[in-house]
């Protein structure tokens, strides 16, 4: 089982930005971080790298049972979704696959909740 969902995209980064944030919304997501790794890494190493940033995303309503399931299932939350620029050109997004990473947790609830989150997910990806 992949650790991931992906789909290369056209547009703009920033315009695919907009769009991955929007079809988040359009599934219930909030993006509560946005990280800009080739802005860190040039500010804390001084290298060049291609644009990618890495959505924090959180379904509040499936925050919720999974915490109500699993106390430290914190460890591994928001859910990801990156968004970056290819080598070969375009723009790939790629958001974690939750039942993937939820295997190492064994609680029959949280696989549940992590099998109505990738649905979510995937709408997500297939929509852009």
């Amino acid at each position: 089982m992949k650790y991931y969902i992906n789909k290369k995209v056209e547009g703009s980064f920033d315009e695919v930005i907009v769009q991955v944030t929007e079809a988040l919304q359009q599934e219930g997501f909030g993006v509560l971080t946005e990280m800009d790794i080739q802005q860190k890494l040039k500010e804390k190493l001084d290298v060049d790298f291609r644009r990618y940033k890495i959505l924090g995303a959180c379904n509040p309503r499936f925050a919720y049972q999974a915490l109500e399931s699993e106390d430290k299932i914190g460890t591994m939350l928001p859910c990801n979704v990156v968004v970056q620029e290819l080598d070969s050109g375009g723009i790939e997004v790629a958001a974690v696959n939750p039942v993937a990473s939820m295997q190492a947790v064994e609680n029959d609830d949280l696989f549940c909740i992590s099998t109505e989150i990738l649905r979510k997910l995937e709408r997500v990806i297939a929509s852009l």
